[in-house]
């Protein structure tokens, strides 16, 4: 009878044992299945660190804080397919946590929805690629990297006899690799979900890139895969023999003066998750906007070269240009447009929009639980990217009013 009860105490402690092990990826993995549902996808943006390993980006002691400008009323209305649209419905509409304008470096608008404040740390999404994009072209600045026109496995050996193998950098940044992919959100088998859940599941991201196949040449067609950024994460790690965060702490996060902590998520592997895992502040989230504005100088320093910033902003092939979709560049999102704007955008309603005529930067970060409904118009990114031009145009008039005085002057 003694023998049994020790028995089955060891089964106990081994129960237990697991038990322990496994609730953080059960709540990881129940997060990741309830991520998007109605009443807790705004608490979910902005709570990530109390689920998921992350690794910290700290703020420096040298803050870049945003001057107070003349306070901006935002229009009444804008135009989208022909049918005026009411401002503020469509913030409300479209689940905005943040909105923030920028123009000439100084705030003319901020503003905070659905309990989000100042320091509230939302996910990025896929507007972490710009990020990546922005380190890529600093760490080629350094000589880790040599040129774009490398392959992969130049860096990354593991990918050798994977659909990675002979594409170069450059087609990975402007995702045209010719991987085969599904990267729709809606679909529960798509492959950006089955990425999804193993990476709750702790999950080497390295190794699902392994796993994908080649669907088209490389550099002909340019075709989104979130994976691809990934691919440029672990080409910068091996290049600079860093980990993105250190990286990134030391060539944009200390130079760019960001006010708030902010962090990434991480792997099984403590790998980040580099396409889209970011979690920034709406004000920080700015900041790299400016600097692109600026062509890569910040704070008296040129941070990211200006030739890199040029090349990342303009499409150079005709499977990247705009038209009745987006055009793309080096992890940057480009519309058709007279006024060379440019946006990182992230699903569910994540945007850093850049305009360089107008000097106007606009954040806005949301929690859409309709982004999915192709047909609800303030899931679209036209529709969102008509609200930007709406809060732009009125600065278009008055810097050509400024110019038109500096001229009689």
């Amino acid at each position: 009878m003694k023998t049994w009860k020790k028995i089955g105490l060891v089964l106990l402690f081994i129960l237990i044992v697991c038990c322990i092990w496994l609730y953080p990826k059960y709540k990881m993995v129940n997060l990741t299945m309830h991520l998007f549902d109605e009443d807790k996808i705004v608490t979910n943006f902005r709570s990530f660190d109390s689920i998921w390993p992350v690794s910290v980006l700290e703020a420096p002691s040298n803050k870049h804080i945003y001057s107070e400008g003349t306070p901006l009323n935002l229009p009444e209305s804008f135009q989208f397919e022909g049918k005026d649209y009411n401002i503020q419905n469509f913030i409300e509409d479209s689940w905005t946590t943040g909105l923030l304008v920028i123009q000439n470096d100084s705030i003319v608008y901020e503003n905070y929805y659905l309990g989000n404040t100042e320091s509230t740390r939302n996910i990025s999404w896929s507007m972490a690629k710009s990020f990546i994009s922005a380190l890529t072209g600093i760490a080629i600045e350094e000589g880790h990297i040599n040129s774009i026109e490398e392959y992969v496995e130049v860096y990354v050996p593991e990918l050798k006899g994977t659909a990675y193998e002979g594409v170069r950098i450059k087609d990975v940044l402007q995702m045209s690799t010719g991987v085969k992919f599904n990267e729709d959100y809606a679909d529960f088998f798509s492959d950006i979900n089955r990425w999804g859940r193993g990476f709750a599941m702790g999950n080497s991201q390295d190794k699902f890139a392994a796993t994908l196949e080649r669907e088209v040449e490389p550099g002909t067609v340019c075709h989104y895969v979130s994976i691809n950024t990934h691919v440029l994460g672990m080409i910068l790690k091996r290049a600079t023999g860093k980990t993105i965060t250190e990286y990134m702490q030391d060539k944009l996060y200390n130079p760019l003066g960001m006010e708030y902590d902010g962090y990434w998520l991480l792997d099984g592997t403590n790998m980040e998750m580099v396409l889209g895992g970011l979690n920034l502040t709406l004000r920080d989230y700015a900041k790299a906007g400016s600097l692109f504005l600026h062509h890569g100088f910040l704070n008296g320093k040129q941070i990211v070269s200006e030739d890199w910033v040029k090349a990342s902003t303009t499409p150079d092939a005709p499977h990247v240009q705009p038209g009745n979709e987006f055009g793309y560049g080096y992890q940057w999102w480009i519309p058709k447009s007279e006024q060379g704007e440019y946006m990182a955008m992230g699903v569910y309603g994540q945007y850093i929009y850049i305009n360089p005529t107008t000097k106007t930067v606009i954040v806005k970060l949301s929690a859409n639980p309709k982004y999915n409904e192709s047909s609800y118009v303030p899931s679209s990114d036209f529709s969102t990217l008509e609200f930007f031009r709406a809060i732009a145009l009125p600065f278009q008039e008055n810097e050509k009013d400024e110019d038109l005085i500096s001229i009689v002057e």
